[in-house]
């Protein structure tokens, strides 16, 4: 059977560089599954459709034409690995999420990227719906603060800011959002591991999750 670990958690907790590198630490894929559903939210825009049309929206999920290409993103053989990192995209990731439609699209397609050199996967129900049965289950997170700040160092946002607050307030709503979603919504399973990085560096979050993976 081949091994997953399964990282999920809330916008911007780090669970995607954690994962990419315990990946590469243990010579395993990594799957980002929120990039999925950021590439849907992008190829709807693009088409000028709008993210609460759930039949449209899913008809885009089902025929994404996209490419993970070492560093690269590719989505009908353009780069958009920056441009699927937009807030509006994430905040549009959030909403075509919620369609059920959309989930069932995508969710034959994260399930295929387990193949025999074991996965490594992070989203929101990597877990609870699409690796059920993985081998090593966590739950990744931080306070909502803590989120904001590291995403305001990245894009140069002084902490004193209006621009900050804002940060603040668009990953509350997402994990609003997330948490009370009708379909797999966001939720720490009884079988995850809680690992809380607000005051964790990325190298001991890693290190702590190649622990655990040494005792299953």
């Amino acid at each position: 059977m081949t091994a997953v670990i399964a990282i999920d958690g809330p916008s911007a907790s780090g669970k995607g560089t954690v994962a990419a590198r315990v990946a590469a630490a243990l010579g395993m894929d990594y799957l980002d599954s929120g990039a999925l559903y950021r590439l849907t939210a992008l190829a709807a825009q693009q088409q000028n459709l709008a993210w609460d049309d759930e039949a449209a929206v899913a008809g885009v999920a089902a025929a994404l034409d996209v490419v993970f290409a070492d560093s690269q993103i590719l989505l009908k053989g353009v780069d958009v690995s920056a441009a699927i990192r937009q807030e509006i995209i994430g905040m549009g990731a959030s909403q075509v999420a919620k369609h059920p439609q959309v989930r069932t699209a995508l969710l034959a397609r994260q399930q295929a990227f387990a193949g025999e050199r074991g996965l490594v996967a992070d989203g929101r129900d990597m877990g609870s719906v699409v690796f059920p049965d993985a081998a090593l289950k966590i739950f990744l997170t931080a306070t909502a603060e803590e989120r904001a700040r590291r995403r305001a160092l990245q894009l140069n946002i002084d902490l004193a800011s209006e621009q900050y607050q804002a940060i603040v307030n668009d990953i509350k709503q997402r994990d609003f959002n997330d948490i009370n979603r009708s379909v797999a919504p966001l939720q720490q399973l009884p079988d995850a591991y809680l690992l809380d990085t607000t005051e964790l560096s990325i190298e001991n979050a890693v290190k702590k999750v190649l622990e655990w993976y040494q005792q299953v």
